[in-house]
């Protein structure tokens, strides 16, 4: 793990190649469901395609001068659906469609149709091959128990509260073993926390708890206001709507998009007892920021999170961007961040 202050990091994902991915498919939707229709290659052929084009995305985080690197979730079709339909009890095959929230979207979601569990590893291989590809700091995301939990329809548990902590002790039992092939750094996505805060009130710090318990390596739970390529800056909200609840979960790191919604930081004096990993990359913006436009971000976030308690990411959903932006807003990020760390000493 980086010892300077103002470590670097990304999301979770990077861009997958035109090669690989149909990205005109990718980017109508988030699945919930498996998109096999996605990749342009074969079966035979798609784990050595998936394979270079994750060492092309480590490669490029390098490059750019990235210390907290991840895999750039190649493999996957979206940050969630690959796990979530690989645990026993879901129905992927037949989903159920659900309304969205915004009332004018229908989403194929899995069923719940009987004892969540975890059938056996999922991300391992992923994260096994990421440790062997770079010597800097490794990090994997899994998705949240209580984001599943609202993305599929629940046939079978008593409530939802119950199908949450079936699925955080499934991510937990992955988790452990993603510790044990490497991983410094183990994120959880949880963007539902936003979406329905009353529910996740009620049950989704526990559920998250659950999810990290017993990890010892740097644990981070990320929040976001929606994909920039999916919702546009002025469909997002102002500000989060669970948040400080989040100062009472296990977590090492709380991370949170703010570039883009142009968020008011002094939102962080509620999570005290967290290192902050920042957004300061505007996804919306398909200009590649200047590095004093991304250093006064960072610079704004110290006004409220000491150096010591701040990490440098970009906002998510880099996975939408031409890879070249993404390449260039990430070396943009990392220099601004060499800039304001020789300011600090």
């Amino acid at each position: 793990m980086p010892t300077h202050p103002l470590p670097t990091t990304v999301v979770g994902s990077y861009p997958q190649p035109e090669w690989l991915v149909d990205r005109a498919m990718l980017s109508k939707s988030v699945p919930r469901t498996r998109m096999h229709a996605m990749w342009r290659l074969p079966a035979e052929h798609l784990q050595e395609a998936q394979d270079d084009a994750t060492i092309v995305a480590i490669r490029d985080m390098e490059r750019a001068g990235i210390d907290i690197v991840t895999d750039g979730e190649i493999r996957r079709e979206s940050y969630s659906n690959r796990f979530a339909t690989a645990l026993d009890g879901i129905d992927a095959d037949n989903p159920a469609i659900i309304t969205a929230r915004t009332g004018n979207t229908q989403t194929p979601v899995p069923r719940v149709v009987g004892p969540v569990k975890r059938k056996g590893p999922v991300e391992l291989p992923d994260m096994q091959f990421l440790r062997k590809n770079t010597d800097r700091a490794a990090k994997i995301t899994l998705p949240g128990p209580f984001t599943m939990s609202q993305q599929a329809k629940n046939e079978f548990y008593e409530d939802d509260e119950e199908l949450a902590m079936a699925l955080a002790a499934a991510v937990n039992a992955e988790a452990r073993d993603l510790e044990k092939a490497g991983a410094d750094v183990i994120q959880l996505d949880e963007p539902w926390v936003r979406n329905n805060p009353e529910l996740a009130k009620r049950y989704a710090v526990k559920a998250i708890n659950r999810a990290l318990e017993g990890l010892t390596v740097t644990t981070v739970v990320h929040l976001c206001f929606g994909y920039a390529a999916v919702v546009p800056g002025s469909n997002k909200p102002a500000g989060y709507s669970f948040l400080a609840e989040l100062d009472d979960t296990i977590a090492d790191q709380i991370s949170i998009e703010a570039a883009q919604p142009k968020l008011d930081l002094g939102v962080l004096k509620d999570l005290s007892s967290k290192t902050i990993m920042l957004g300061v990359l505007d996804l919306g913006n398909p200009e590649i920021e200047t590095v004093p436009v991304v250093a006064d971000r960072i610079r704004n976030g110290l006004k409220h999170v000491s150096a010591e308690r701040l990490v440098v990411a970009p906002d998510c959903g880099m996975k939408y961007m031409p890879r070249h932006v993404a390449f260039g807003k990430l070396k943009a990020m990392c220099d601004a961040a060499a800039t304001v760390r020789s300011e600090i000493g």
